[in-house]
């Protein structure tokens, strides 16, 4: 059974911090790569950040720095620490499982096969 499952967005102010979760099926855990994307209003789905089983990652320019992703294999469950968030990190945000990983680059959205239904995070300055 493929499933993801995001949680722990919310609203934050300026400078704060969230840490969202998606719980994966093991099917998908084992045999993807996962990587998160985020979707504001009007705007399309962008990579934000993606993680081999090696741990290797890649991230969008906008989050370098702020943002860090992580895996516990243990649970099945990928995590997106974000820090120092701003007005414009706001967004619907999703994990995804795909069959390509780029090194340093984030992830591509049509290389992505699997979809989660989404967290909120909202950002107010």
């Amino acid at each position: 059974q493929v499933q993801l499952v995001e949680s722990g967005g919310g609203s934050v102010q300026a400078g704060g911090s969230l840490r969202l979760s998606c719980a994966a099926s093991e099917y998908i855990y084992r045999m993807y790569f996962m990587g998160w994307f985020r979707q504001a209003p009007g705007k399309e789905r962008e990579g934000v950040a993606a993680i081999a089983s090696d741990g290797r990652t890649g991230y969008a320019d906008s989050v370098k720095g702020r943002f860090t992703i992580s895996q516990d294999n243990a649970k099945n469950t990928l995590y997106l620490q974000m820090n120092n968030l701003k007005p414009e990190d706001t967004a619907m945000y999703y994990c995804a499982a795909g069959l390509i990983f780029r090194p340093f680059s984030p992830p591509f959205e049509k290389e992505y096969n699997y979809w989660g239904q989404g967290t909120q995070v909202t950002v107010s300055s």
